[in-house]
């Protein structure tokens, strides 16, 4: 016996003000019967302090009680029976109901090292105290009302950056450190989820030849906790901009595609936030050691759907 949850939409992903409709598929090689078939629905923000950041905190905390966001349930059939082999069972419920004031804002889903913002549904057939349930869970995906995007396409906003060896607030090669380098370029400071973040760097000078540039895209997860905020800084993913010793004075691209569950628009609440930030590591050649010269972070800020201002 099986029990599965199929949605009309193959990526699974809903606005809150939209319906969401599916079927309850079983597989069963004889008609049982039951006590009811119902959806259960729930969504939460879900925060854990670990790391270096919480220090003794952590130890005593540990796991935070999730934010509620939506709980509800859903009858789907009242008590009856589900003949043998594969039955299809539609069903269709609202996020939102007209006039219910929700528990909690309906964040973008997403999926964190210290934070996870996560829409549920479960199915559960009730066969009584003798026999055992039957129940399936299938994560939906939810994004910002479609009230709540811009009207025009957001225009992008560049930053003019700079490194240098002066820049650099840990120990450099000799070599490096007499000799110099410069690298300046500029970088998109307000983008949309499903663009990608554009930029352009140049290698003006480096006396020591470069092995590879790369960009870094992290997440900065912060959470209350008492009276005290744990800020955990983590690495979503790394995009090579450049393989070698680059030719001086040339322009190289930055484009950067944003994995969409492992990102979301920033959140500032009351009990967490959410921000993100770019790591620009480039690597020199050396016999001695391979030095990393990091340019200060850039923050990524989101004040509409889908948006990364980067201040």
């Amino acid at each position: 016996m099986s029990v599965e949850i199929k949605l009309s939409r193959s990526n699974r992903i809903y606005r809150p003000n939209e319906p969401v409709e599916g079927k309850i598929v079983t597989k069963l090689s004889s008609s049982i019967s039951h006590q009811g078939i119902r959806l259960n629905v729930n969504a939460s923000v879900n925060l854990q302090v670990r790391g270096g950041s919480a220090g003794v905190i952590e130890s005593i905390y540990g796991v935070i009680k999730p934010i509620t966001i939506l709980n509800k349930t859903v009858e789907v059939l009242k008590s009856g029976r589900i003949s043998s082999g594969t039955t299809e069972i539609p069903f269709s419920f609202k996020l939102k109901d007209r006039g219910e004031k929700p528990l909690e804002k309906f964040y973008e889903t997403y999926h964190g090292g210290d934070i996870s913002i996560q829409y549920l549904v479960t199915v559960d057939i009730s066969r009584g105290y003798l026999h055992k349930s039957l129940s399936a869970t299938l994560e939906f995906i939810i994004e910002s009302e479609k009230e709540n995007l811009p009207e025009k396409p957001i225009s992008p906003e560049m930053v003019i950056f700079y490194m240098t060896q002066d820049t650099q607030r840990h120990s450099l090669l000799p070599e490096l450190q007499s000799g110099g380098f410069r690298v300046s370029g500029k970088v998109c400071t307000l983008c949309s989820l499903s663009d990608p973040i554009e930029g352009e760097l140049t290698v003006e000078s480096s006396a020591v030849p470069i092995q590879s540039i790369d960009i870094h895209l992290l997440r900065v997860e912060s959470i209350l906790v008492g009276e005290k905020i744990a800020t955990e800084s983590s690495l979503i993913q790394t995009t090579q901009i450049a393989d070698g010793d680059v030719c001086r004075g040339m322009t190289l691209p930055i484009y950067i595609i944003l994995p969409r569950l492992l990102t979301c628009p920033s959140i500032f609440a009351g009990p967490f936030s959410i921000e993100f930030k770019v790591n620009l590591v480039i690597t020199f050649q050396s016999e001695q050691s391979k030095v990393h010269s990091k340019s200060n972070f850039k923050t990524l800020r989101s004040m509409q759907r889908k948006v990364f201002p980067l201040n």
